[in-house]
């Protein structure tokens, strides 16, 4: 009796063994698929930032994959600041009046086909939907002739109009998805209780649509701050370009690309974003977890 005690644990602990090794086998290809996830995201910064370390000669008598000579070479991010400033100055401009009046009217109107009872607004939201269907190549061309007969091309008016004009549909939509996960019934209290539309909307719908807000501002902001052909289309001068553009554009003397400093302004643009997305990621983790459930 005594033995057949003692020697019964050994199975059981073989069997423990058995499955521990599996589940740690199981885990292997999930663990090989996210190291090449993250060299495949990773590297690019990696070798973008590595780049920007590096001079002129380095790039034209060195291999891709040799590292920089002076790691503490930063006058290529100088350069490239004093480059690229006037661009992102003007992308600010462009981008967060836009940005602001889309998120304004795309809360409104959201509030107005979710919470409003009226007749039509099903189609009204289904209008909405074909505005997101239409590419925005087919209004590239007649959208530049009315800027041209009107004298807006030599101004930021036409990215500001056309920022907010193809936004504001995705905006709209997202705006009533988060609006119907929530109850009617606060803001038929808020009637009863003799609330206007507009006390309901600003101090009833906006604070409980604040996570909502900043996820779809900052989904509507990279849209708008990352896009080329609008801004390559109706930036007819070289002191109305965007951030995108001047990239495009930023060539050292006789038209030679200076690399260096072409990769120092790419890091500065990179960086921005990166360092505005890891400050808001939370409020978009609510944001789209609020978007997502319902009730």
């Amino acid at each position: 009796m005594t033995n057949t005690a003692t020697a019964s644990p050994r199975p059981l602990q073989t069997v423990r063994r058995r499955r521990s090794t599996r589940s740690v086998l199981g885990k292997i290809p999930g663990w090989i698929v996210v190291a090449v996830l993250l060299i495949v995201f990773v590297y690019p910064l990696v070798w973008l930032v590595l780049g920007s370390l590096k001079t002129q000669d380095e790039f034209l008598n060195n291999p891709t994959w040799a590292l920089p000579e002076n790691w503490f070479n930063f006058s290529n991010y100088s350069i490239a600041w004093e480059s690229t400033a006037h661009y992102l100055l003007n992308s600010v401009i462009a981008v967060f009046p836009s940005l602001a009046i889309c998120l304004l009217i795309g809360t409104a109107a959201g509030f107005a086909l979710e919470i409003m009872v009226f007749k039509g607004r099903n189609t009204l939201l289904l209008v909405f939907l074909v505005g997101i269907m239409i590419p925005g190549q087919m209004i590239l061309l007649p959208l530049f002739s009315v800027y041209f007969n009107l004298g807006l091309s030599s101004t930021l008016w036409p990215l500001i109009i056309t920022y907010t004009a193809t936004a504001l549909p995705l905006t709209v939509f997202m705006m009533a998805t988060y609006f119907r996960n929530i109850p009617r019934e606060i803001f038929e209290a808020s009637t009863i209780d003799g609330a206007s539309t507009l006390k309901s909307f600003f101090f009833i719908a906006l604070p409980m649509m604040r996570n909502a807000i900043f996820t779809i501002a900052l989904v509507q902001f990279f849209f708008l701050w990352n896009d080329l052909l609008i801004a390559l289309t109706f930036t007819t001068d070289d002191s109305l370009r965007t951030v995108q553009v001047g990239l495009l554009n930023f060539t050292g003397q006789f038209g030679v690309v200076d690399y260096g400093p072409t990769f120092a302004a790419i890091c500065i643009n990179v960086f921005i974003i990166l360092a505005l997305y890891l400050v808001l990621n939370q409020r978009v983790m609510r944001g789209l977890a609020a978007g997502a459930v319902k009730g």
